[in-house]
């Protein structure tokens, strides 16, 4: 299979490169091929003709997706648009990857993929939910994998900004515990998109690690499995003010996964103590 990831260079993207390296892989990052791009796009689709196009390309950073408007809607929804009108033109299919944040986030239970999204709260949701759109409307063969709190090598995370915050000896380090996800490994989401390549399934599909936790939940794990003794010190939202509103309920339930008969999502402490053995 030739298989064509976009953000290549990224978090998500690396792992996926390193877990499909038995397939023909097209990798590109952004200074390779600006997703925002219309003939670009289009014109390596042509000349490529992949049978499947992995979108993980995305302007994630949530805060500055506020201020940085324009890019972000170039990227997260645009660059969709693009990649969904090439991959109907060529006949290939498009698993794209999108987030929590196009939810509300107030719900009190978790989300899944049959419930109506809007595009949340913030730009970043509304630019993402935007991309969801447009590829619904223009590529029938499509798949789209929302992820949330996700971690892992080669990118920027709160697994590493926890373990570099314990580096520096500090007496305490101030959590969140208002705010509830399921903490996902690159790694985990990995092997979903692996299976999902085997099925012909179009649509949404949830793909976080089974159970649940608080930010501040998640940094003390991150510590004890470490075996770093330290303080870690519950706060609410309305002390740890961001630019972006943060869902309170980033949880995600996998009905899809289920109704396929895939392998279920692991649990996200065994993950994240495989990441640590690893990174550590």
């Amino acid at each position: 299979m030739k298989i064509w990831i976009t953000g290549a260079s990224g978090m998500l993207g690396t792992e996926l490169a390193s877990k499909l390296s038995s397939h023909d892989l097209l990798l590109t990052g952004r200074s390779d091929l600006d997703i925002s791009n219309e003939n670009a796009v289009l014109n390596f689709c042509k000349q490529n003709k992949p049978n499947t196009v992995i979108n993980s390309a995305a302007f994630t950073n949530v805060d500055a997706c506020e201020t940085e408007k324009d890019l972000a809607w170039m990227v997260n929804a645009w660059g969709c648009r693009n990649l969904a009108l090439a991959c109907s033109t060529v006949g290939s299919r498009l698993i794209s990857i999108s987030t929590d944040y196009v939810f509300e986030g107030d719900s009190s239970r978790p989300y899944h993929e049959f419930d109506v999204a809007n595009g949340g709260k913030t730009v970043y949701g509304q630019t993402k939910f935007a991309g969801e759109q447009f590829i619904r409307q223009l590529c029938p063969n499509h798949l789209i994998v929302r992820i949330a709190w996700l971690y892992g090598s080669n990118g920027k995370n709160f697994v590493d900004t926890m373990l570099s915050l314990a580096e520096k000896n500090l007496s305490e380090i101030k959590v969140v515990n208002d705010q509830i996800g399921n903490p996902t490994s690159t790694s985990a989401v990995t092997y979903l998109i692996k299976d999902l390549l085997r099925t012909d399934y179009k649509g949404v599909v949830h793909g976080t690690c089974e159970g649940s936790a608080t930010w501040y939940d998640f940094a003390k794990t991150i510590f004890e499995l470490s075996g770093l003794h330290q303080k870690v010190v519950p706060c609410t939202s309305k002390e740890f003010v961001r630019p972006a509103p943060r869902p309170s309920n980033s949880r995600l339930e996998k009905r899809v996964i289920q109704m396929l008969g895939l392998a279920p999502m692991p649990e996200w402490k065994e993950e994240l103590a495989k990441y640590l053995k690893t990174s550590i």
